[in-house]
């Protein structure tokens, strides 16, 4: 049987200050811009209370209503421009860091804690996959 890894990384680099970064990975609006996996899916609503013990609250569905889920974190930790850590509950951790790469670009590292239903694989692409919407409209609203 094989073990969960502890974490899983994933990276994005748009092309963009870091301030325009943070705003487009914080911002409620920007939010729900990228935050779905595939173009069969969307993100209606979101909600951000950023700052430590705030909340973070997404809603992702089918397009076609077939299916959705709810996603909740509480924040552990917030450096403005720099980093955010939020909990998934009392076992999972996401941290999301924010670096300016001096050529123009920031890069964006998340790292978490994989669930235990799902393959490494899957959520690793699954997370990949929104990371890269994400870097798309941050890019774009630059």
């Amino acid at each position: 049987m094989t073990t969960q890894p502890t974490r899983i990384t994933i990276e994005a680099r748009p092309q963009c200050s870091v301030a325009r970064a943070w705003a487009a990975y914080t911002d409620p609006g920007s939010i729900t811009q990228w935050n779905f996996a595939a173009p069969e899916w969307h993100c209606p609503r979101a909600e951000n209370d950023l700052r430590v013990g705030g909340v973070l609250r997404t809603r992702m569905e089918a397009r076609d209503g077939s299916m959705g889920f709810d996603f909740e974190g509480t924040y552990t930790e917030v450096v403005p421009l720099q980093r955010l850590v939020y909990a998934l509950g009392p076992d999972r951790e996401v941290v999301a860091t924010f670096r300016d790469t001096g050529d123009g670009h920031t890069e964006v590292t998340v790292s978490f804690t994989p669930e235990n239903t799902h393959p490494v694989e899957f959520q690793k692409a699954g997370w990949q996959a929104i990371l890269n919407n994400y870097q798309a409209h941050a890019e774009s609203t630059a």
